[in-house]
């Protein structure tokens, strides 16, 4: 096989039969709505272009999402408050939390910005890792607050000693996102206690679990599990990933009634539409669906990590829709080369300047994308040994 080239059977091969089967039962059962794929759905591209840029689902939303959201038609005449009552209980219900104890957001972007805003204020500081997802420190900067980053681990993990550390009496927000945006890595559940009990009880742990369906690690837990125990958690989540929701914008956060009430105030009103709401309903629902888009989405990352080591690119161990790719040079020129190329990936982090975040897309999309990138980055050559 030439080494600019990946061909589909090889994909297949390593991808496996059962991924396949999934892949051609899902078309059939969405009449063609997953057929077509969703970079050539977007006007301002090429048709066949290759969107693995902003971790998306490229599957897009359960089949019963999309018919609840054609349903929703009847009552948009409407305002849905009655629709988003019913989406808060049923993840209060999910959480085993009250109703009150969750807030939706557009998109969970809007439910950082509320905590940002009921918790950061001209004096307070932010503790974040570096890099991570950068809405917070964004929002951050409106409150007029202090960032305080704090380098990953040599091994690209939350440094949570250091993290802790950091934190002090002015600290109005400690963020974690687990697993991390762009590294894909996740902080265990037993770093995760010990890390609850040195953050200072007045301080708000902030924990991003917008990848938490991904994860297959067992030393990985949800928050969750600890909100009873720790007041001082808020956990937030997304439809945008592996619900396929990403252009619907639908978020939500879930903690103690004293900080919702607290970010309550700082919500766009009436934030939630009926179509998303409705799709929201089913998609928690169908539980298979979500299942089923873990496991395919795993298996591409796999099979992507077993490629880039096939051409000697290190990879960062991902527990998420996504992988950092290791070029070997400033990643800037080779994201424009393979937008030439028709193909977008992520953007670049200043803190990891050689390092290329790759989505998740289908096994043709992924073939698209080795091939481009065999041909701006050739594979490295292995090393003779000598005698």
């Amino acid at each position: 096989m030439s080494p600019s080239r990946l061909s589909r059977r090889h994909f297949a091969q390593v991808l496996g039969g059962t991924l396949g089967a999934w892949a051609l039962a899902s078309r059939a059962t969405q009449a063609g709505a997953w057929a077509v794929p969703a970079a050539q759905r977007h006007a301002n591209l090429p048709a066949g272009a290759v969107r693995i840029d902003s971790n998306e689902n490229p599957y897009g939303p359960s089949p019963k999402a999309l018919e609840a959201m054609s349903r929703s038609q009847r009552i948009s005449a409407r305002y849905p408050d009655a629709l988003e009552d019913e989406v808060t209980a049923a993840l209060a219900a999910l959480h085993h939390v009250d109703p009150d104890q969750v807030i939706l957001g557009c998109g969970s972007g809007e439910v950082l910005r509320m905590a940002d805003m009921a918790f950061l204020s001209p004096g307070k500081n932010v503790v974040v890792a570096e890099p991570t997802f950068e809405a917070v420190l964004a929002f951050a900067r409106v409150t007029r607050a202090d960032p305080i980053k704090v380098p990953l681990t040599s091994d690209y993990r939350h440094d949570l000693v250091r993290m802790a550390a950091a934190c002090n009496s002015a600290t109005g927000l400690v963020y974690l996102c687990n697993p991390n945006n762009p590294t894909g890595t996740i902080v265990r559940k037993d770093e995760m206690v010990t890390f609850f009990q040195r953050v200072p009880k007045e301080t708000v742990i902030l924990v991003d679990e917008a990848y938490f369906h991904f994860v297959e690690d067992e030393r990985y837990a949800s928050a969750f599990e600890w909100m009873e125990k720790y007041p001082n958690l808020l956990v937030v989540r997304t439809f945008s990933k592996i619900y396929g929701l990403a252009g619907m914008r639908l978020g939500y956060g879930a903690g103690s009634k004293e900080f919702i009430s607290a970010m309550r105030p700082h919500r766009i009103w009436s934030n939630a539409n009926a179509a998303v709401l409705e799709a929201a309903l089913a998609s928690l629902a169908d539980t298979g669906n979500v299942a089923r888009c873990r496991r395919a989405m795993n298996a591409t990352r796999r099979a992507l990590r077993a490629e880039m080591e096939k051409d000697r690119h290190a990879t960062i161990p991902s527990e998420a829709n996504f992988v950092m790719i290791n070029v070997g040079s400033d990643v800037e020129p080779i994201i424009a080369a393979l937008r030439e190329r028709y193909v977008l990936v992520g953007r670049k982090f200043p803190s990891l300047p050689t390092w290329l975040r790759v989505s998740m897309g289908t096994p043709e999309e992924m073939q698209q994308f080795v091939a481009a990138l065999r041909e701006v980055v050739p594979p490295r050559p292995v090393r003779a040994r000598l005698l």
